[in-house]
């Protein structure tokens, strides 16, 4: 049976080699077979077809009838694949247990400092997933300045921002004056928008407590740069700052 490059590839991705594709894909197209029937309809070599469907039993994409001669039947692929997210689970569960139960101790015992006060996150993967972090904490009120550079920030934002208004956390947003009609539309649905003549980068500001600075616009390059902190210094002065600005700015009407 002949699949598409893109499904072999993600076939591959969920751990299957590529004799293991051959000898599913056609056992799904032709039906339940014996290895050897299995190895002329597939392609794959005798020498290597026992240990082929052993393999796909094993990780649960065929089940044997094991007879003289053993038949191999396929399993529907969502049911594989349910199969291979528990097995994922329960590794990923053993694992986690294991590394946790080792590591922490020597974490604790050091003294470690987990972050500093002040932190320098560069590129966009990382300052996406900081920024996702400090609205996820917010509690009490979030203040946002999202400039048009970071527009890209609105769709990854928004499910979270949405949460948070409807627990009760205040929220407001300065955005400039030539962000896109269809940005401040979807803003202005996570609370208090005011617009801005100019703007100099963005930033998080959460709970008065923790703050993210966003120094260059996420333009895909893994160039850009922010700075993370909860000081209680900084982010009392980013918070002071940003009610300066919030009066001096225009209500989005």
């Amino acid at each position: 049976m002949s699949i598409s490059v893109k499904t072999e590839k993600a076939l591959e991705a969920l751990g299957l080699t590529g004799y293991e594709i051959k000898a599913y894909t056609t056992l799904i197209s032709t039906g339940p077979m014996t290895a050897v029937e299995t190895s002329r309809q597939s392609g794959v070599p005798y020498s290597k077809i026992y240990d082929v469907l052993n393999n796909l039993e094993v990780k649960g994409w065929v089940e044997a009838e094991h007879s003289r001669p053993s038949k191999f039947f396929p399993k529907s692929p969502d049911s594989a694949i349910d199969t291979l997210k528990m097995r994922l689970e329960r590794s990923r569960i053993e694992n986690e247990n294991q590394v946790l139960s080792e590591l922490i101790p020597i974490f604790e015992k050091r003294g470690v400092k987990e972050k500093p006060d002040i932190w320098i996150v560069r590129g966009d993967f990382n300052i996406l997933t900081k920024v996702k972090e400090t609205l996820e904490g917010c509690s009490g009120e979030l203040m946002l300045a999202v400039p048009p550079a970071i527009e890209s920030l609105i769709d990854i934002a928004s499910p979270i921002v949405l949460s948070l208004k409807g627990k009760g956390v205040k929220i407001s947003i300065m955005t400039h004056r030539s962000t896109s009609p269809t940005a401040v539309k979807a803003m202005s649905k996570w609370g208090d928008v005011k617009m801005r003549e100019a703007m100099f980068g963005g930033g998080v500001i959460s709970d008065a407590r923790e703050v993210i600075l966003l120094l260059a616009g996420g333009d895909g390059s893994g160039g850009s740069l922010a700075i993370w902190a909860d000081h209680p210094g900084l982010a009392g002065f980013a918070k002071n700052y940003y009610d300066y600005l919030w009066e001096e700015s225009r209500v989005y009407a």
